[in-house]
């Protein structure tokens, strides 16, 4: 077997085998059974508690959860704002940088806040140390927020009727706690004693090959590189993120980085087989996430392997592949697998040049963001493709002219409304950013000539990356936006900060918003016993159906946008 092609098997069969058993773990977090790292950290959940006003065993309806979750989010942007406008003068900032204006302060802070990480700004150069600290601190609590939200639901469908649905406070703490810090801390002593910083010294000189002198950047870099991937955050320490040897100092470290993106989403799944008694149900769960993955990463690394056709029809050899902003410590295949698990997932994280993919990987790209439910981000994810399990129950019951049910509750038009209106969210964002962006750069050429790198096909993909991206709470990019006539500017203009942090925004809270809606429904509803024609929803049959929803409505939707990008651009190259 090709040896890439054996790296990229391994770094997957070692995340589902690690998945399982912190699955189990997560889901005794969240039911509240004993764990082997109790007596650690009962002491600090008692602390945060007590500090926090916070009475765990009080439980919570779903608005009140909703309420908590909101509230807190608002306390974070808030003073995110503070702190990033002010960076010049305040503490831990020995390089100098400056302040954020207030629309990019606006872009960053909903960015991290929201567990996107978009970034508009060159990591180590953008923000101070005590900048990088706190988006390091939301990196944690942004995570731990659709950690709380997913346990919440699996709550809601464990009971067979009730009101009370755990403690959002309880469940959040327990996220960042038990399961996001013991975790951090692993992997950043890993990447520790494998070269990647942790000090706070400032920019150190160096003599590079070619005899330059070079300034290069230190700082706190291992444990915010360690939550961004654990927690499928993806902000990079460093401008260019996880290719910069600091981040991801070798292919040890790539593999390590990349089980983590992808290694809680997938043990969230196990966790609600454990939560509801059902592995046979999150077995299903996870076989059709893992065949929408696998119809991704297969042709994506394919296309990277085989190499550019531009570059064949010059006459020039492509052992290597596709090398065009890739790494030759990580390769084509290493590439293309990373690129496809940070867009599955909401982790945008890069270990390659995403703008440098052949046209068809960035289609596959941007296919795992539209999706944006095939394994997902962490809590988030699921709660994607609960959407998808209600429409497909909703659709079924009606083939066979039955009332639908799942889980023992009657699915009704009430909640059948607000998993419509979900699923038609991402795409209406998506589409309607990028139709506007389209339409100012092509109504107003002189004024917006800087807006796109590459003004054809390849352009509009840029666009439209940028708005799938951010609505899938993301923050990767093809980083081709604004460096056209020779601008510098890039991305951090006032249309790029204000509109994607307004689609952050609505692409985050809303999608929470509404499975714990639903379910919060369905749970004080009279449970239905199972009888002869209850649909089984822990079936392949079954599975087939969600699989089809979720292409007819996800993937269908965005067919025309991408007919006119990458399609467009790889029928024209061949």
């Amino acid at each position: 077997m090709n040896t890439e092609i054996f790296g990229v098997f391994a770094m997957f069969i070692i995340t589902v085998l690690l998945a399982i058993p912190l699955g189990r773990y997560i889901g005794k977090v969240y039911n509240g059974d004993k764990t082997w790292l109790d007596p650690i950290i009962n002491p600090l959940d008692k602390f945060f508690y007590k500090i926090g006003g916070i009475k765990p065993e009080k439980e919570m309806t779903w608005q009140q959860n909703l309420v908590a979750l909101l509230i807190i989010n608002l306390v974070w942007f808030l003073f995110s704002m503070l702190v990033m406008m002010n960076m010049s003068w305040l503490p831990l900032n020995p390089d100098g940088n400056p302040s954020m204006t207030a629309d990019l302060a606006f872009n960053t802070t909903i960015s991290f806040v929201s567990n996107t990480n978009l970034q508009h700004y060159s990591g180590e150069n953008g923000v101070s140390y005590l900048g990088q600290l706190l988006l390091m601190f939301f990196q944690f609590v942004s995570a731990g927020t659709g950690m709380a939200a997913c346990a919440v639901v699996f709550k809601a469908m464990k009971e067979k009727n009730a009101d009370k649905l755990g403690n959002f406070y309880s469940y959040f703490v327990k996220s960042c706690t038990r399961i996001l810090l013991p975790l951090s801390i692993v992997i950043a002593i890993v990447l520790i004693f494998n070269g990647t910083p942790m000090n706070f010294q400032g920019k150190d000189q160096f003599i590079s090959l070619q005899g330059d002198t070079v300034n290069v950047s230190r700082g706190p870099a291992a444990a915010m590189v360690a939550i961004k991937q654990i927690g499928t955050n993806g902000g990079g320490y460093f401008g260019v993120n996880s290719a910069h040897p600091f981040e991801n100092p070798n292919y040890f470290t790539n593999m390590v980085e990349n089980v983590c993106i992808i290694l809680i989403p997938i043990a969230m799944i196990f966790a609600l087989g454990y939560m509801l008694k059902r592995k046979r149900f999150a077995w299903m769960v996870f076989g059709v996430m893992t065949i929408g993955f696998l119809l991704l990463v297969i042709p994506s690394i394919y296309q990277e392997m085989k190499g550019s056709n531009a570059i064949h029809k010059m006459g020039l050899l492509q052992n290597l592949g596709s090398m065009e902003g890739k790494e030759v410590r990580f390769g084509p295949a290493a590439s293309a697998y990373w690129g496809i698990t940070t867009t599955v997932t909401s982790n945008g994280s890069v270990n390659a040049m995403h703008d440098s993919f052949t046209p068809l990987t960035g289609m596959f790209a941007m296919l795992g963001m539209m999706i944006n439910s095939f394994y997902g981000g962490v809590g988030v994810g699921f709660l994607n493709f609960y959407i998808f399990i209600i429409i497909a129950v909703f659709i079924s019951g009606l083939m066979v002219g039955r009332t639908p049910e799942f889980l023992g509750k009657k699915i009704e038009a009430k909640e059948m409304k607000i998993a419509a209106i979900i699923a038609l969210l991402h795409p209406f964002l998506i589409l309607v950013g990028t139709a506007i962006a389209s339409h100012l750069y092509a109504g107003n050429p002189k004024e917006y000539a800087d807006w796109l790198n590459n003004p054809g096909n390849h352009g509009f993909s840029e666009m439209l990356y940028e708005f799938t991206s951010s609505s899938a709470n993301n923050g990767s990019g093809f980083e081709g936006l604004g460096y056209g006539n020779g601008s510098s500017v890039g991305d951090n203009t006032p249309f790029w900060n204000i509109a994607c942090g307004i689609v952050m925004i609505l692409g985050r809270f809303l999608p929470i918003i509404g499975p714990l809606a639903i379910a919060g429904i369905l749970a004080k509803k009279k449970y239905v016993p199972e009888s002869a024609g209850t649909l089984k929803t822990d079936t392949s049959t079954f599975a087939i159906m969600i699989f089809a929803v979720i292409f007819i409505i996800a993937a269908l939707s965005f067919f025309p946008a991408l007919a006119l990008g990458p399609i467009a651009e790889y029928f024209g190259m061949r």
